[in-house]
């Protein structure tokens, strides 16, 4: 269930449940024949597979923002707002007039873009005239001056702070179909945005798992050889890489990468690592370099 309320020239829609991007943004006397319906139709499945294929969320931004100027016939600019950091964002702004109205705004720290964005029970805000609206008496008039008198923001997920901006010269310039249109593609763009997000995650899950059997390969590699060399066992072995790995202030990875790739042992490098300070592993007085396991000959390569 929506509740819809009206506040002079402003239209604020508001979701009950979570989730739902939803408004009453079709008046009841509005009627569209069966052509233009399947023409939109046809418009946004197109609009949704082709957001479906972008591989980053400033992608994903850019691409709303041209399709709702191609799309929504009041909109004469627009941007996204997002959160980042805890500060509100402009992003993928469709010209410098965006950028404008969205300085004043933040700078205002009002404005139904804000309203639209950072009020989760909000779906979307529709300020029909500036030049009348009350609720944002900084906002509104310095916004009349540059000469915007429309505004629509509709959020892009119900739970996140991401909003898509547009912008109409003429008063009222934003009528039901296309309050329709922009929930349609908010509801879109929110989508993709997840899909985007899920792509990455799993990429960089991918990424980390590879990493992760990279780096035991080539620490095992340098045990190996700090075994070979020194004739010790691999927890000794280890217990020298991460010393050094302490000493030098570099990564466990970097040092045995650094010993694989041009045998520099560790334990000579700066003489930074305390090799005595191994359990059952001693250095060999006046040659750092040297290291003695009890019971066995020291010896050097």
């Amino acid at each position: 269930m929506v509740d819809t309320r009206r506040l002079s020239s402003t239209e604020t829609a508001t979701a009950s449940e979570p989730g739902t991007a939803t408004g009453t943004a079709v008046d009841a006397d509005t009627s569209i024949d069966d052509a233009r319906d399947l023409e939109v139709a046809l418009s946004f499945a197109k609009i949704a597979r082709v957001l479906a294929s972008e591989h980053t969320e400033d992608a994903v931004y850019e691409r709303v923002v041209d399709m709702a100027l191609d799309t929504i016939d009041g909109a004469d600019h627009a941007g996204i707002f997002v959160m980042e950091g805890g500060v509100v964002r402009g992003k993928a702004v469709s010209d410098e007039f965006v950028n404008e109205i969205d300085a004043i705004q933040l700078a205002a720290a009002e404005g139904p873009c804000l309203d639209a964005m950072l009020d989760p029970h909000v779906t979307y805000c529709c300020a029909s005239d500036l030049s009348i609206a009350l609720e944002w008496p900084s906002f509104g008039p310095r916004a009349c001056n540059l000469g915007l008198r429309s505004v629509f923001s509709v959020r892009l997920f119900a739970d996140r702070p991401v909003a898509l901006n547009l912008y109409g010269r003429l008063p009222a310039a934003f009528g039901a179909v296309d309050r329709t249109k922009g929930l349609i593609l908010a509801s879109h763009a929110g989508t993709a945005l997840m899909v985007v997000e899920s792509r990455l995650a799993e990429i960089k899950r991918s990424h980390d798992l590879q990493s992760g059997l990279e780096m035991r390969s080539v620490i095992g590699q340098a045990q190996g050889i700090m075994m070979e060399r020194e004739r010790i066992t691999a927890t000794q072995a280890f217990d020298v890489l991460r010393r050094a790995s302490q000493d030098l202030n570099l990564k466990l990875r970097d040092i045995a990468q650094r010993l694989v790739d041009t045998g520099e042992d560790p334990l000579i490098t700066g003489r930074s690592a305390d090799v005595g300070s191994v359990p059952g592993v001693v250095g060999v007085p006046g040659a750092p370099h040297l290291v003695h396991v009890p019971g066995k000959s020291a010896r050097s390569d």
